[in-house]
């Protein structure tokens, strides 16, 4: 008679499962990386009212906070290839999309959702630093990339550290999605194993429980990182 629940299949997946965390960590820093770039240029943008760019961004930030991840990923997926492919019919690109590995449009859309969102957690840090700051560093003849860099970036990213954390934690859950398009990470490595022995739930719960040890490991790493940055802020202040 088959058992409700199969307790050693569920702890002999485990290694197999395991060997797709790589792929996962690659995603989130990946897209982490590029994501901080994209959300620094998007806040800069917005917060010196750049012309035309100023609504690009705005544009930009609006369609992805209001849109599913899911659908983002698609779009990249699919919308990425006609567009290359059309230039290189009319424009002679030597292109071959087909080589194209479909991890790359995971992290198209992955950096892209989440530069959105650090977008507005960047410019909300910046605005948090006395504006005194700044008009300080001019009066001494620093100009302005100089006064960011020097003095409001550092003390911007301190203010954000905790939302970077969170962010990250969020990007990490996400990539499960990737799966939807052939980027075989820990969901998708779950559902093949579990697709071999019929056995769905108790892969999952697998896949549950790396994700959840994953996001508690990255949890503490960002308090202690966070503890360590304000005692040294507050040897800066005293």
């Amino acid at each position: 008679m088959e058992t409700i629940f199969d307790f050693n299949y569920m702890i002999k997946s485990v290694p197999e499962i395991i060997r797709y965390l790589p792929i996962t960590l690659i995603i989130s820093i990946v897209s982490m990386f590029f994501g901080l770039i994209i959300g620094l240029v998007t806040a800069l943008i917005k917060i010196y009212k750049v012309p035309v760019l100023r609504r690009i961004a705005s544009l930009y930030v609006s369609f992805t906070r209001g849109t599913p991840l899911l659908v983002q990923m698609y779009l990249a997926y699919y919308g990425i290839p006609k567009v290359l492919n059309y230039m290189h019919a009319n424009y002679s690109w030597n292109l071959d999309v087909s080589n194209i590995p479909a991890i790359v449009f995971v992290y198209i859309s992955f950096s892209l959702n989440v530069g959105a969102y650090l977008s507005e957690t960047i410019r909300a840090a910046i605005q948090a630093i006395d504006k005194g700051q700044l008009e300080a560093a001019y009066s001494v003849g620093m100009s302005t990339y100089q006064a960011m860099k020097r003095i409001v970036l550092p003390q911007a990213l301190l203010v954000a550290l905790p939302n970077f954390g969170n962010t990250f934690i969020g990007l990490l859950k996400d990539t499960s999605l990737a799966f939807i398009i052939a980027v075989v990470e820990i969901m998708g490595g779950a559902k093949i194993v579990g697709a071999r022995g019929l056995r769905f739930f108790e892969v999952y719960i697998d896949a549950a429980l790396i994700y959840w040890l994953i996001c508690l490991v990255v949890e503490k790493g960002v308090n202690s990182l966070e503890k360590r940055v304000r005692r040294y802020e507050g040897g800066i202040a005293r």
